[in-house]
């Protein structure tokens, strides 16, 4: 048997134990109930930001974001698409740097749409700029050394 994953309830922020071979099934938090694995894009605040990021094992790809970016509104939905498609393999959360300018400020959020990738809580790799599905795919895919090259 695989060592299960732990993955942060999007509402109570709770980890929770989830064996690899049933991140398909649709797993709920063992707290609070709420669909673990949605398919779509988790919203972060500043209070919440680092318990998700530290108590989920899959990669977390996050969108610093505002309301009044053109082109973040314009990668919106195909950011949920992506979502959709990495559903029990990625993470996808946003953060409003409108709502939370101190964690904007903390990750050196320059420009948005800005990426960024935690991968074991840390920061993996960043990239600024919107970008269709399937490139959000690819490039949330990356990891390691390959995201080094």
């Amino acid at each position: 048997m695989q060592t299960p994953l732990h993955l942060a309830c999007p509402r109570c922020l709770t980890a929770n134990r989830v064996p690899r071979e049933r991140l398909d099934e649709g797993p709920k938090c063992g707290k609070c109930g709420a669909p673990l694995l949605e398919g779509a894009p988790v919203a972060l605040e500043e209070a919440g930001f680092d318990a998700f990021i530290a108590r989920t094992d899959l990669p977390v790809l996050v969108d610093f974001w505002a309301p009044w970016c053109g082109p973040c509104r314009a990668m919106a939905p195909e950011f949920e698409k992506a979502a959709a498609q990495l559903r029990a393999a990625v993470r996808f959360a946003k953060v409003n740097t409108e709502e939370a300018p101190r964690l904007a400020a903390r990750w050196g959020i320059r420009s948005i749409p800005t990426l960024v990738r935690f991968e074991n809580g840390t920061e993996a790799e960043r990239i600024s700029g919107a970008m269709d599905s399937a490139s959000l795919v690819r490039w949330a895919m990356r990891r390691g050394a390959e995201a080094d090259a």
